[in-house]
């Protein structure tokens, strides 16, 4: 039996849509003919019983980011009748939160063309639970969107339910055959943009939102910049550029990394290529970092932390570490240099955030900052004391 499984093109995805400010949803554009352009297809987003929390990170993230797909609601009952951005960040952004897929589908004119799976657990499988939704969505007549390790393509029942209902299912953790991936040849050394890649203390820890942030604030500058994804809910969310990293063979990590940053060199001729983090380099559990350190050869790193929280990430066992034996970290296993240090808040009041931002600055000897309690502006002047010559490119450019 055939189905309709999409798996995620490593190097290059055309999306629909520009890069928009977190919380603001895409809407079609006009071309100089005042043609239309194809809308994203509008999503459902099921986040049971995990939105805002780290394993709802997929969703936390789509909520605030969208370009390819129009984010109508997310499906929580824990936040139910609520909105998506006052419980996120405390702004209101008019996606709303519902107990179940039946309200979620009834609050719409018509059945929204996409379910995605919001969540990233652990053990990337997925919950009975889970399932039956998937199943009710797939008979409404939606496409299925997963970022599981678990492959929904390859499973019999869903499967079946999806050929009968002609709907598509697409893994973004699937990928394409070891016969087409790359292996690192050193092309890198080619791509004249600024390499900046955005890394954590942990996993889940906001390297994604920081990464999309700084991208947008140095376009808005007139820097062109361009952002590559390296996980599952950045290629949900419309990067034009990127791989599923932990979804690729060791071999390949490297080469399939640079492989995506050669692309986006040679088409967009950016002035800067930000690098979406996974995982962290220290820790025990996860070894992207070191494929992304070695396959995009960054000249700059920004490094992620969440002062408050006490261990990593799903392992009680293992502390934090503090952000300047990470820095040590990246800058002995690398040729590059960590030129800032950004907070994640959780846990922290804003007098909290003020103290570290003030204390980590000194403790660190670089600048600190928190990409969506604090001013963009500060976040760009980061790179900017790093990189004074991007500002001067960028006005030779308007000129």
């Amino acid at each position: 039996m055939e189905v309709k499984s999409k798996p995620v093109d490593t190097i290059l995805r055309p999306v629909n849509g520009a890069q928009a400010p977190p919380m603001t949803q895409v809407k079609p554009k006009l071309s100089a003919t005042n043609t239309h352009f194809a809308a994203p297809p509008s999503a459902v987003i099921y986040c049971e019983g995990n939105f805002a929390q780290i394993d709802g990170k997929t969703a936390n993230g789509l909520v605030r980011h969208s370009e390819a797909y129009r984010i109508l609601s997310v499906i929580d009952s824990t936040h139910s009748g609520q909105d998506s951005g006052l419980i996120l960040d405390d702004a209101v952004n008019h996606i709303p939160v519902f107990g179940h897929l039946k309200a979620a589908v009834a609050h719409e004119p018509v059945v929204p063309d996409t379910l995605i799976y919001g969540m990233a657990p652990s053990t990337g499988r997925l919950l009975p639970a889970d399932r039956r939704v998937i199943l009710n969505a797939i008979k409404l007549g939606m496409n299925i969107v997963s970022g599981l390790h678990e492959y929904l393509s390859d499973d019999f029942e869903i499967a079946n339910a999806a050929s009968d209902r002609d709907v598509t299912i697409r893994d973004i953790r699937k990928p394409k055959p070891s016969k087409d991936m790359r292996l690192f040849d050193g092309s890198i050394a080619g791509v004249k943009a600024l390499r900046i890649a955005v890394l954590g203390t942990d996993c889940a820890i906001g390297k994604r939102t920081t990464a999309t942030v700084l991208t947008q604030a140095l376009n808005a500058k007139g820097i062109k910049t361009v952002l590559v994804g390296t996980g599952q809910t950045g290629l949900m969310q419309g990067a034009k550029y990127g791989v599923a990293m932990d979804a690729v063979p060791p071999q390949f990590c490297c080469g399939e990394l640079e492989g995506a940053i050669v692309a986006a060199a040679e088409a967009e001729q950016p002035d800067v290529i930000v690098i979406e983090g996974q995982g962290a380099l220290s820790h025990p559990a996860f070894c992207t970092s070191a494929f992304i350190l070695r396959g995009s050869q960054p000249d700059a790193v920004i490094l992620q932390h969440a002062p408050k929280r006490a261990h990593r990430c799903d392992f009680p066992n293992f502390p934090m570490p503090a952000p300047a034996s990470e820095i040590a970290l990246i800058e002995a296993f690398a040729d590059t240099k960590v030129i800032g240090v950004t907070l994640n808040h959780e846990g922290m009041t804003d007098p909290e955030i003020t103290d570290t931002i003030a204390a980590q600055s000194h403790k660190l000897g670089v600048p600190v900052t928190d990409a969506l309690a604090r001013p963009v502006a500060h976040l760009l002047a980061m790179v900017v004391a790093a990189y004074p010559g991007l500002t001067q490119r960028s006005s030779m450019v308007a000129i």
